[in-house]
């Protein structure tokens, strides 16, 4: 299992599960030895799902999840493939049996890892316009996905307070409705003080969900 990797998953477990008063060893044993399997990318989706199914209070994490076992399998797993899986017809067949799986947590992740080996920063602007190409003719599924962050992009030179309001706003259809605010506020400030991590918790709706989000992203920008 890549360390970085289960460095954000232990942590978010351990944000979600102690304020859902959960055993925090035995979720994060039951997940890394999911992740750390041999089996192929498909059987770990089975063992993930079913690791889920076992602990019904984290169901709110199970799509994230599946994006940090996808990230796992880019940097842990493909090493021991053939050089070039990722474009084999297997693997296509694969994102094909797993299109509807994950979340738009797994885009900032991996421009992280960018940001890591080009040795920059990471800012909103760059992400949307660098990474996803939200200003492309031939990008518009992701200006259409990114448009309440789009729009809401001022809020970087504005406040977590301010965030949290225009969160409350997004439509409940959006794909980042329940993203936005831990994306946001991890951009707001990619290394953020106790302080400025305190007033996110205190903003936040969905305080477990929330803070495990933005635990991941701050791990991955830290390791």
């Amino acid at each position: 299992m890549d360390p970085q990797i289960q460095t954000a998953l232990t942590s978010a477990v351990a944000v979600f599960a102690e304020k859902n008063e959960l055993n925090t060893k035995a979720i994060q044993n039951d997940l890394i030895k999911v992740f750390s399997s041999d089996e192929d990318f498909l059987s770990k989706v089975d063992l993930l799902d079913a690791a889920f199914d076992d602990y019904p209070q984290m169901e709110a994490l199970r799509e994230v999840f599946f994006d940090l076992l996808l990230m796992n399998f880019f940097s842990a797993d493909v090493i021991k493939l053939e050089e070039d899986y990722l474009d084999s017809p297997e693997w296509e067949q694969i994102e094909e049996d797993t299109l509807d799986r994950g979340t738009e947590l797994l885009n900032v992740l991996l421009y992280l890892n960018e940001c890591k080996d080009e040795d920059i920063e990471p800012e909103l602007e760059d992400f949307l316009k660098e990474f996803l190409l939200v200003e492309e003719d031939e990008f518009q599924d992701e200006h259409r996905i990114y448009e309440p962050i789009i729009a809401n992009q001022i809020l970087m030179e504005s406040s977590v307070e301010d965030i949290a309001k225009a969160a409350v706003g997004i439509d409940e259809e959006s794909e980042l409705k329940e993203l936005f605010y831990p994306i946001m506020c991890f951009f707001y400030d990619v290394e953020p003080s106790t302080d400025v991590k305190k007033t996110i918790e205190q903003n936040s709706v969905a305080q477990d969900f929330d803070m495990a989000v933005f635990t991941i992203l701050e791990n991955f920008n830290q390791n």
